[in-house]
């Protein structure tokens, strides 16, 4: 049966690529003491400060139980604050200090030097982005 083969899953090489660019991100985000989950939590915090818990999952697709700790290291590292919405004090509002804004400032070379390492031009990579998520909204 050749859609048993692994050669024709769809699945496969979105998995593997997925995997390798992660590993190219880790020497980049090692020297910014970050994960790429830490990196990517940071990128939506960046641009949508005072978020809650809720809507920062939904948008990182991650569950409450991944998102928790990943969250409480950050504070540790005083990057991030996490508070009670004054409204509902069960909703958890997220937002950026003056140590995470230094971070994005220093975080400016990640894009840079994984666009050295994608293989793909300006325009393979607009498809593929628009191709992707054009899965992720089923």
């Amino acid at each position: 049966m050749d859609e048993l083969k692994l050669e024709n899953q769809l699945c496969f090489p979105l998995y593997a690529c997925s995997k390798e660019i992660i590993r190219k991100y880790k020497p980049i985000l090692d020297k910014l003491d970050l994960t790429y989950t830490q990196y990517i939590t940071m990128l939506v915090l960046w641009e949508h400060n005072n978020i809650n818990v809720k809507t920062l999952g939904e948008v990182l697709f991650l569950d409450s139980g991944t998102l928790t700790p990943l969250l409480k290291k950050l504070e540790q590292k005083e990057y991030i604050k996490i508070t009670h919405n004054k409204d509902d004090k069960r909703n958890l509002v997220i937002s950026i200090t003056e140590e995470g804004k230094k971070l994005k400032e220093r975080a400016t070379v990640v894009p840079v030097e994984i666009g050295k390492c994608i293989n793909l031009t300006k325009e393979e990579s607009i498809t593929l982005y628009k191709l992707l998520y054009k899965m992720l909204r089923k």
